[in-house]
């Protein structure tokens, strides 16, 4: 299988961790001091790093640092899009459409010299 899509999908595996790491706590924890909601968290980023790391490291076999980066964003944005509507009930708005825009801005432009 190809290094970047093994990247890719240890991305999504991780952004996931990482965005219940991150933000579930303020709809499952809100009641309860914020030092057991970081030690919750920091349980949950623990499988966020051990999928991180090595996708990273796959990746950059192929990749520059700045295209990882920029993977990985997207990757974040289309993780946490679903799970801030459907787990947290937030509204969809039209701005994560515009900052999904703009990324893929950043996606052209820091892959270009690959695209030639």
């Amino acid at each position: 299988m190809n290094s970047i899509a093994i990247s890719a999908g240890l991305l999504v595996c991780s952004n996931v961790f990482m965005t219940f790491a991150w933000y579930a706590h303020l709809k499952e924890l809100n009641n309860k001091p914020w030092v057991l909601a970081a030690m919750v968290s920091w349980g949950i980023a623990l499988f966020e790093y051990l999928l991180q790391v090595p996708a990273n490291r796959v990746g950059y076999t192929q990749l520059n640092v700045g295209q990882l980066k920029i993977m990985q964003e997207v990757i974040a944005l289309s993780v946490f899009v679903p799970f801030s509507v459907y787990y947290m009930k937030e509204p969809l708005k039209l701005d994560y459409l515009w900052a999904g825009l703009c990324l893929l801005g950043a996606v052209f432009f820091i892959f270009r010299a690959k695209l030639h």
